[in-house]
């Protein structure tokens, strides 16, 4: 067998797992992606990203830290590492790591199957900080682009939320 064919093979087997998940119970999830990930033919990060993914969505979210750092130090493919992005930010965020949920936002990269939601998820981290107006103002960023109109005025306004008063 190719190493290509095992690869799609296991990335089905994950994503069969997934489409069962909220029928199982936290515990047999987590086991069933630990073996997944055991079982991952690949040398890269994407089955660390997977079993952060799975224990961050049973609420194990310390342990998913762990996971998602492993899976960005061993590489991920472009589509995954966007949405690491918003996971690991979106989960620095519930434990508390404000500074850090920020700045992992900020730097994800951008990606289709991300759309604005790093974007989304770097607003809350800065509601949560207390930041409210940059947090406005990255929300209405966001959504700027899918307006039908007032383009202008909304970037304009969203300008107006952060800018110096005398």
């Amino acid at each position: 067998m190719s190493q290509e064919w095992e690869t799609a093979a296991w990335s089905a087997a994950v994503d069969e797992l997934w489409e069962r998940v909220e029928r199982m119970p936290a515990d047999d999830a987590i086991a069933a992606m630990r073996s997944l990930a055991a079982a991952y033919p690949g040398s890269d990060g994407r089955a660390a990203f997977e079993l952060a993914g799975m224990l961050d969505s049973q609420g194990q979210e310390h342990e998913a830290e762990r996971e998602y750092e492993r899976a960005l130090h061993l590489g991920l493919p472009p589509e995954q590492h966007a949405q690491l992005a918003v996971q690991y930010g979106s989960t620095l965020r519930n434990t508390g790591r404000l500074d850090d949920a920020i700045a992992v936002l900020e730097a994800a990269p951008a990606h289709p199957s991300t759309g604005a939601a790093p974007r989304v998820f770097l607003a809350l981290a800065l509601h949560s900080a207390g930041r409210h107006d940059e947090a406005l103002r990255v929300a209405v960023e966001a959504i700027e682009p899918t307006l039908p109109r007032y383009n202008r005025s909304v970037q304009a306004y969203a300008a107006a939320l952060t800018e110096p008063t005398d």
